[in-house]
């Protein structure tokens, strides 16, 4: 098992680095009074200002134009087709060099590997369907929501009681989705909702998912979901009263639609462990220059054997989430089974990173506490990667599962 970086990986994940260097961060720094403070970035209600959202949009479309944009997408919905090692190594890279807090890089350049973009979850669209759409997605102008949580079904998903009711040709869908990402301003959402209660009740199917249009009569957005601290953000409350979709734009077949939802989990669970990893390596490389550079009893900080001990610990953490990702992204790519691994990746990387950022701070002592450095939404950010996708509570629960089940090839 080598698992050396191959030349065409390393070149993929340098092109796009040259691009944020070169286009993406300049331009954010040119609206740096714009993008630099929340204050600004925000409205009174927590959305992007359509200043932001021009900006944001011109990068998604930009990267598109040169392939980055759909890099990971799914072949057959015309997308580059790499698979997790490369995707794990160009996130892993990414967010190294860029670190935290950064509105026109992350989920930007490269879309959420299943909650917008190319998602895998748009293969069980009706390909004439999916052509009506695909090119407003594939070049950034146009995004996704994914709207499978609710107020009172989170990782309990058989508990939703959004229902979607047959009416002729199309379905009649009703309720309420929370916690939704890019809901506020997604141009097309894939909602799913109940439309076999008993079957769900039994936990034998009965979900069905659908494309929408967020246009669509009964679909709104009434607020913004502020989290840790934020003034605003791209997580937002979904009611669908009475909205109408028709069946031709419904997602695979009817009652299977937890399958659909899960269909390129993988990939993102995937995604947000490498990211994790690239920002613990930034943190790091911050604690490291800072402890070379400060002093305290007339020493620099990197003498103490406290500071050392904290960096080591740091990188071994670094270390086990790099040696995990890379394993489990082989594993993928060669088909192999991966179900516990995943979880393992996701549950580990995400903790890992809010270790390490808690060393930084403690590291950087006040500095750290400041919002000069990005530390303090570094560790915020860490703090949130816990929940979605599987907090990691449930991530233990399918690890113990597939071994208690003998499907755990460690």
């Amino acid at each position: 098992m080598d698992f050396t970086i191959d030349p065409d990986t390393v070149a993929i994940a340098e092109a796009v680095l040259r691009f944020v260097e070169r286009e993406v961060l300049p331009l954010q720094q040119r609206h740096h009074d714009l993008l630099g403070s929340e204050r600004s970035l925000f409205d009174a209600s927590g959305r992007y200002v359509p200043e932001a959202l021009a900006l944001r949009q011109q990068v998604r479309k930009r990267s598109a134009e040169l392939g980055f944009y759909t890099l990971f997408g799914d072949e057959t919905l015309g997308g580059g087709g790499q698979g997790a090692q490369v995707m794990a190594h160009v996130q892993e890279v990414l967010n190294h060099r860029v670190g935290p807090a950064q509105p026109l890089v992350q989920t930007v350049v490269l879309p959420s590997p299943f909650t917008n973009g190319l998602s895998p979850v748009l293969r069980h669209l009706k390909p004439d369907i999916f052509a009506q759409y695909r090119d407003g997605i594939a070049s950034g102008d146009k995004t996704l929501c994914f709207g499978l949580s609710e107020p009172d079904a989170g990782s309990d998903v058989f508990g939703m009681r959004t229902r979607a009711v047959r009416d002729g040709d199309e379905w009649v869908l009703t309720g309420t989705k929370q916690w939704i990402t890019n809901s506020p301003y997604a141009d097309y959402a894939m909602v799913f909702a109940l439309t076999d209660p008993e079957a769900a009740a039994r936990h034998k199917g009965g979900v069905t998912g659908f494309f929408v249009d967020t246009r669509a009569p009964g679909f709104s957005v009434p607020r913004i979901i502020n989290t840790m601290g934020h003034l605003g953000g791209d997580t937002g409350v979904i009611v669908l009263d009475g909205v109408r979709v028709r069946d031709d734009h419904r997602l695979g077949e009817v009652g299977r639609g937890l399958a659909v939802a899960m269909d390129g989990v993988n990939a993102g669970r995937m995604g947000m462990a490498a990211s994790c990893l690239g920002l613990a390596r930034w943190a790091l490389d911050q604690a490291v220059d800072y402890a070379k550079v400060r002093k305290t009893f007339g020493v620099p900080i990197a003498e103490h054997q406290a500071i050392q001990l904290m960096l080591a610990d740091s990188a071994m953490d670094i270390y086990a989430a790099k040696t995990m990702i890379q394993n489990c992204a082989w594993r993928l790519d060669s088909g192999r089974a991966a179900t516990a691994q995943v979880s393992m990746v996701k549950a580990f990387s995400t903790e890992m990173l809010g270790r390490v950022m808690d060393r930084s701070i403690q590291i950087h002592g006040g500095m750290g506490l400041t919002n000069e450095l990005r530390l303090e939404e570094g560790y915020r950010f860490a703090r949130v990667m816990r929940i979605p996708d599987g907090t990691g509570e449930i991530q233990r629960r399918t690890i113990a599962r597939q071994l208690l089940t003998g499907q755990a090839d460690l």
